[in-house]
């Protein structure tokens, strides 16, 4: 083991639970690590560059073929999950993640029952560990809260001495008014324990999702067995569900407290000592400077506030400001944000998207865009068929996020032909696809599908309308007929992707489009949004137009390979050049 990061291992202990808690809790630390095994075989470590992206799934994303199961079929759900995979991926994506695959009970995964086994209903660990061989895996760590149907759960209701202190608990009149609230249902959830006593347990998310109190040390020791099991199963990224609210103190808002951000750090000193081919991704859906905080984010600490945290973190700002860029047609706050990302440092990546399993989160494009005009983004879209969740505020209930199909919102049936609507969605993936960063993109989006109506009505949350399983059977049909939007989306995709991997270079951060190379966001008129990657005598120039008018413009910036661009209306424009090299070029429209 690295000893740097072994003693950070020991002086973080000590932060977090003082320091005779955390020199008893040292050798523990220390043994779990010493026992850990090596990762079954996965696809070839190599950093992040370019010509990588990844997929987001569920592990039963497609439902079994509405003509029925072959004789001796029912495969399982990632079983026809990679199956899908071998026929239409073609090298495109990279990476695969694998939304929650564990037993659970609600929240479609996020609730997990089990974390060292996977649902029945999606396949086995083989599914997985094979999926890993083909691609680089990333799990869902879901460490903040657990289904309280799960045996650790009813332990503690029972009053087993083991599990007696994992859950958070709080006195019916707790005043819970300065703590940070995601959802507008109670923080409080009553259950009653074996011996007939009523306990009010702590629950951010709902009722059936319990918070686990890591002021108990033996529960940040059997996460960190997790983490070791996710890196021995072969996972290449660990995405730390709702880490923000992971540390709860009285008096506090308990969000991004210094001791969660010590936690994270932690689990990066137990990564670096084993010396593991894993990533950590924190999700911190929260204003931007706040989300970003997660790459070294600060513990009151001198020695400790200089750690690495997080490897990556979601660029959260991103799919607010390109849905508004699109419903709006002004692309000015979307310029203007990108323009001050901060550069590329070695060990810290974004992970680029527009859409997820959940929504759309507002909160962190507030005060990037003008109240009046993104209010009425918001009521455009709603017009469009996206719904609005809630959490609570100090007045009351504030909008949270819009749950929608990105498709149907940015492309609505109203814009025209499949052709128009393609070429309307595909600008804004552009605009993602373009920036510094490993791009991920939502399996619905990949292949082109928009809401599901019925979902929230059959489900009873808004969140179901973009997470629909469709029978595979029917997306192939679409995937196949060359007319489809499911099609035309698809094929749009493949063309971005194949034009980012082919302007990869095999010297670290040579090729244009790798996560660390240089980046200039460009003075462009109105719906246009436009940037240079790359340096010296290569560049690719990356131009959407999101909106439904044509826009010339000038381009002033040394080094772009054309002075003057026209784009019709919705179109993408890629150019790459120079080095004495031809041009290429890559357009949507005409």
């Amino acid at each position: 083991m690295r000893p740097e990061a072994v003693q950070n291992i020991g002086d973080l202990l000590c932060f977090i639970y003082g320091e005779s808690a955390g020199r008893e809790l040292y050798p523990r630390f220390l043994e779990l690590m010493d026992g850990f095994i090596p990762a079954a075989p996965s696809a070839a470590r190599s950093p992040i560059g370019g010509g990588d992206a990844l997929l987001i799934s569920y592990g039963d994303m497609l439902s079994p073929p509405e003509r029925g199961e072959a004789p001796g079929g029912g495969e399982s759900g990632l079983a026809r999950l990679s199956g899908f995979l071998d026929r239409w991926n073609r090298g495109a994506f990279t990476y695969l993640h694998i939304l929650p695959f564990h037993p659970y009970s609600s929240d479609d995964g996020f609730s997990v029952i089990d974390y060292r086994q996977v649902d029945g209903r999606f396949g086995s660990w083989g599914d997985v560990e094979a999926l890993g061989r083909r691609f680089k895996m990333v799990f869902d760590f879901v460490i903040n809260h657990g289904s309280v149907e799960s045996a650790w759960f009813k332990d503690f209701l029972a009053g087993r001495e083991e599990r007696a202190r994992w859950y958070l608990t709080r006195p019916r009149d707790y005043d819970y008014t300065r703590v940070a609230r995601p959802r507008t249902s109670p923080l409080l959830t009553p259950f009653k324990r074996a011996d007939g006593s009523g306990v009010y347990v702590w629950t951010t998310f709902s009722a059936d999702q319990a918070d686990y109190d890591f002021s108990n040390p033996a529960v940040l020791l059997e996460f960190t067995g997790i983490l070791l099991e996710y890196a021995r199963r072969g996972g290449r990224i660990v995405r730390l569900d709702a880490i923000a609210y992971l540390w709860k103190e009285d008096g506090t808002p308990c969000l991004h407290h210094p001791k969660t951000h010590a936690v994270v750090k932690l689990f990066r000193a137990v990564i670096d000592a084993l010396d593991l081919d894993l990533l950590i991704l924190t999700e911190t859906n929260v204003p931007h400077e706040e989300n970003i905080s997660y790459f070294g984010g600060k513990t009151g600490t001198a020695s400790l506030d200089s750690l690495a945290e997080a490897h990556m973190v979601y660029n959260f700002a991103l799919p607010p400001l390109a849905l508004h860029a699109a419903v709006s047609g002004d692309a000015g706050p979307l310029r203007a944000w990108a323009g001050n990302l901060p550069p590329p440092e070695p060990g810290r990546l974004f992970l680029n998207f527009l859409a997820s399993h959940d929504g759309v989160g507002l909160t962190p494009a507030r005060g990037l865009i003008g109240e009046a005009a993104f209010a009425a983004t918001i009521a455009e879209a709603q017009n469009r068929g996206a719904l609005v969740s809630y959490k609570a505020g100090p007045e009351g209930p504030v909008p949270y996020e819009l749950n929608c199909s990105y498709a149907s919102v940015i492309a609505p049936a109203s814009l025209g032909p499949p052709e128009l609507r393609a070429r309307a969605f595909l600008a804004a993936q552009a605009a993602l696809l373009a920036l510094p960063g490993l791009p991920a993109v939502y399996f619905h989006s990949w292949t082109g599908s928009e809401a599901w109506t019925e979902g929230p009505a059959l489900l009873g949350y808004n969140r179901a309308v973009n997470r629909e399983k469709p029978a595979i059977d029917r997306v192939e049909a679409d995937l196949e007929d060359p007319a489809s939007f499911r099609s035309l989306v698809y094929r749009g995709f493949e063309k971005l992707l194949q034009f980012r991997r082919e302007e990869e270079s095999p010297a670290p951060g040579g090729g244009l489009f790798d996560p660390r190379s240089a980046c200039r966001v460009l003075e462009s008129p109105g719906p246009v949004f436009a940037l240079l990657r790359g340096s010296g005598d290569r560049r690719a120039l990356c131009a959407q137009n999101l909106g439904p008018r044509r826009v010339s413009f000038q381009i002033t910036a040394p080094g772009s390979p054309v002075t003057e661009l026209s784009l019709a209306p919705w179109e993408t424009r890629w150019i790459a050049g120079g080095g004495g090299g031809a041009l290429r070029s890559l357009s949507t429209g005409s």
